[in-house]
């Protein structure tokens, strides 16, 4: 079998994989930019994609480590609380087989060779593998059932952020801050009201806490 290598890299504000939408298209808000390999880094390889609005991603996990088999077979879904075990194959856990990522992304310009997209999943350096259109008449079922995905609601978070903190990033940057904060981007079976997490974002440390219902951001350290 052929080994297969990246054809690019992506650029995104996360550094690390905490804090990264659990999901493509979550925040939608959230820019990131693929970068080319020099071998592929030519308009040609990219020539007719201006028609599209959407791709899909094919990209390796580098942050995660390779399941063994028994572990591989059954994995705890955030949705569903961090506790319940199901299948991995039933899942869209990090945790797989072979390490390799499906997301669907918006194109939101392409300059130089490169595609800026919008809502992508994916931690700064990641490898991708691969990049197709996206098509709405076979990749579109509106009508599809959802498992467990449909079966329990998403609770998202009320984000509060200090005036001094939200000027310390863009307009684009503290929209895209504020949506990924709102899906709660704790492990799900911490639920210490006083413990402060840090979220590597946009270049700085961006220190929370949640408390009920709301999302508390403290600073933002450089």
């Amino acid at each position: 079998m052929r080994q297969i290598e990246p054809i690019a890299f992506f650029h995104s504000p996360f550094t690390t994989k905490f804090g990264i939408p659990r999901q493509s298209g979550v925040v939608e808000e959230l820019r990131g930019r693929i970068m080319f390999t020099p071998a592929y880094r030519h308009e040609e390889a990219i020539r007719g994609l201006e028609d599209f609005d959407y791709i899909w991603l094919i990209w390796g996990f580098t942050q995660h480590p390779s399941p063994n088999t028994q572990q591989a077979l059954t994995v705890r879904p955030p949705r569903l609380g961090g506790n319940e075990r199901i299948g991995v194959f039933a899942s869209r856990s990090p945790f797989r087989p072979n390490g390799l990522g499906l997301s669907s992304v918006r194109i939101s310009k392409i300059e130089n060779g490169e595609i800026e997209v919008l809502g992508a999943d994916l931690m700064d350096g990641t490898p991708i593998y691969d990049i197709k259109p996206y098509v709405p008449y076979a990749d579109s079922h509106p009508e599809a059932r959802g498992g467990f995905t449909q079966q329990h609601e998403w609770q998202t978070l009320e984000v509060e952020i200090p005036e001094e903190v939200e000027k310390l990033f863009t307009p684009d940057e503290l929209i895209a801050l504020r949506k990924t904060l709102e899906q709660d981007p704790r492990p799900h079976y911490h639920r210490d009201n006083q413990r402060v997490y840090g979220m590597p974002f946009a270049g700085r440390d961006v220190k929370f806490r949640v408390e009920d219902n709301r999302c508390i951001v403290m600073r933002a350290d450089k």
